[in-house]
């Protein structure tokens, strides 16, 4: 998986407690747009809502700032997970927000 100028690398990360996503130009080595459940917006909510939830909010909220930023189309990495729970909801919420891939 290699993230180019034009289609940038989505980058997905799961712990037990936390949800990570990232959008990244490999032929550059940097990171254009990142969001997780430890934002601000997200975590003031967090514990009364559950983690597909708020994997949900990450989606929409990181498809929303790459959309600002110009980014229209991505690849998914799902770094290894399987497309299932989490990572599905955040990847759903980011097509339903506008990004594409």
């Amino acid at each position: 998986m290699y993230g180019t100028q034009s289609q940038p690398r989505l980058s997905v990360f799961r712990s037990l407690k936390h949800m990570y996503a990232q959008i990244i130009d490999d032929s550059t080595g940097r990171t254009l747009v990142s969001m997780s459940t430890l934002h601000p917006s997200i975590r003031n909510g967090a514990g009364s809502k559950p983690k597909a939830r708020e994997a949900e909010e990450v989606g929409r909220l990181l498809a929303e700032r790459a959309l600002g930023e110009g980014i229209n189309s991505v690849t998914l990495d799902r770094g290894g997970y399987k497309y299932h729970g989490r990572v599905k909801a955040l990847a759903e919420a980011a097509r339903q927000a506008g990004l594409g891939f």
